[in-house]
């Protein structure tokens, strides 16, 4: 799924269960990589806070759930050190839920390192366009030497390698399905859409028509989705006509079939291969 310019390559990411739970406080290293990150629950951040990683230079996200969509929000900074920013963050900022820190092990990041990685950070995140934002624009990237840009953008690859496997996705694009993947169509009233399933949900692909009226009966949620879509440039409304101007992961086949028909939908019902079946069939193996 992964689309940010960077190829995918084999890699092993060592997490380490520093309470032992697989949703505590958690030490992110992977093979072949200076870069540490530490991953916490906000309600977790008093033992977090006593970290020596928290002392250093390094870029950071917290995020957490928007409250009308159950869509995605984060803050992307840095800190030289990050423990006042996140601090901050702890006292006076409340949608969050989940901090993520990275840092270098050796002391190699500086205060024009980690804003550069904070830019670059908004920069994928404003593009992917798969959660609300909290910042309120993209920092400009500081005046880096060649080199340092060069090693710069290294860590962020790892970095971006790190994300996904921890349960954010903010920083991939939507890619194109694979020619030998199966896809799915769906049409209604003004509305007709090709999507595929992926790892994280049901992918409706660009150029898809959405209806652009709604039923009186059409959740509140799938109906303020569709408002943020649009706020946000996902969605472009030509007169009577919207159309989805990116691929866009929606989190079920479902929600999906409801922002393409602007009503409630079962979208295993409503998705439909090439052969006329509908995605229920084919997941239960239906010929």
């Amino acid at each position: 799924m992964m689309n940010n310019g960077i190829k995918p390559r084999q890699s092993s990411i060592r997490i380490f269960l520093a309470e032992g739970s697989p949703t505590g406080l958690r030490i992110v290293e992977k093979s072949n990589w200076i870069g540490r990150g530490v991953v916490f629950p906000r309600s977790g951040y008093a033992e977090a806070k006593s970290r020596q990683e928290l002392g250093k230079s390094g870029v950071y996200v917290v995020s957490g759930p928007f409250e009308e969509t159950g869509r995605e929000r984060i803050y992307i900074g840095e800190g030289d050190p990050v423990r006042p920013r996140l601090d901050s963050h702890a006292a006076k900022t409340d949608f969050w839920t989940q901090g993520y820190v990275f840092i270098s092990k050796d002391d190699n990041l500086n205060k024009a390192h980690v804003q550069y990685l904070e830019s670059r950070l908004c920069e994928l995140a404003a593009k992917a366009k798969r959660v609300e934002m909290d910042n309120g624009n993209t920092p400009a990237r500081p005046s880096l030497s060649e080199s340092d840009v060069a090693e710069m953008e290294a860590f962020l690859a790892e970095m971006l390698v790190c994300f996904p496997v921890l349960g954010l996705s903010a920083f991939e694009t939507v890619a194109e399905r694979a020619v030998s993947s199966r896809g799915y169509t769906l049409k209604g009233p003004e509305a007709e859409a090709k999507g595929f399933e992926s790892e994280d949900g049901f992918v409706v692909q660009a150029g898809a028509s959405l209806r652009s009226s709604e039923a009186k009966s059409t959740h509140a949620y799938v109906c303020a989705l569709r408002k943020q879509l649009v706020d946000g440039g996902v969605i472009e409304v030509r007169g009577d006509n919207w159309v989805l101007v990116q691929g866009y992961v929606f989190g079920s086949p479902s929600t999906a079939a409801a922002e393409v028909l602007g009503r409630n939908a079962n979208g295993r019902n409503e998705w439909r291969d090439d052969k006329g079946r509908t995605l229920k069939q084919v997941q239960e193996g239906a010929e």
